[in-house]
């Protein structure tokens, strides 16, 4: 019985500590992308995405605004300010969400979709499966799979939808920050 009771607060106690340490994983990757805010990068799409409204056009992300648990960074197809990445952290896990905007700061239909992780990922790389809301907007996207790489010289932006062809990333180079540009669509500048 002794031998038992050890054995189960053995067990207790290392799932506690790979909670922690799941936690910490997803803390470490906010922390990470906090150190950013106010920082724009310029990027490119990876070789051999096709992305034909994005041909020709500078990419640009702004880690535009951040607090405790919110981080908001547009996303800029030349003179497309439309986008913007919003991300969460509760609870020991990210959100992400697609804000998009018309010029005017109205909603576009297409809006407010993405996915939560669903565990703390690493501390250098988060997925965000189509949540339930997703797949109820926009029924196409509800296999649709996010994730977000990080580390000193990269960001990266992926999507993939699963059971097709359909794989975008778009890579940006942390180590050239590049001048701010003007307030996405829908923002106060």
């Amino acid at each position: 019985m002794l031998r038992s009771g050890f054995f189960l607060a053995l067990m207790v106690f290392f799932a506690q500590l790979g909670t922690a340490q799941e936690v910490n994983n997803a803390a470490q990757f906010w922390e990470s992308l906090k150190k950013h805010c106010g920082n724009a990068y310029e990027g490119q799409l990876a070789p051999g995405v096709a992305q034909p409204e994005f041909d020709g056009k500078r990419l640009v992300m702004h880690v535009r605004a951040c607090d405790a648990n919110t981080i908001r960074i547009p996303f800029f197809v030349g003179e497309d300010r439309s986008r913007t990445w919003v991300l969460t952290y509760n609870d020991g896990v990210i959100t992400l969400k697609h804000d998009h905007r018309h010029e005017d700061g109205s909603e576009d239909e297409v809006t407010q979709y993405g996915g939560t992780s669903t565990n703390s990922g690493f501390p250098n790389l988060q997925f965000f499966p189509a949540d339930p809301e997703t797949a109820a907007r926009i029924p196409y996207a509800s296999s649709n799979v996010w994730w977000i790489t990080l580390n000193e010289q990269q960001y990266t932006y992926n999507l993939r939808r699963l059971g097709t062809d359909r794989l975008f990333t778009v890579i940006f180079d942390l180590s050239k920050p590049v001048a701010a540009p003007p307030a996405p669509w829908g923002w106060e500048d």
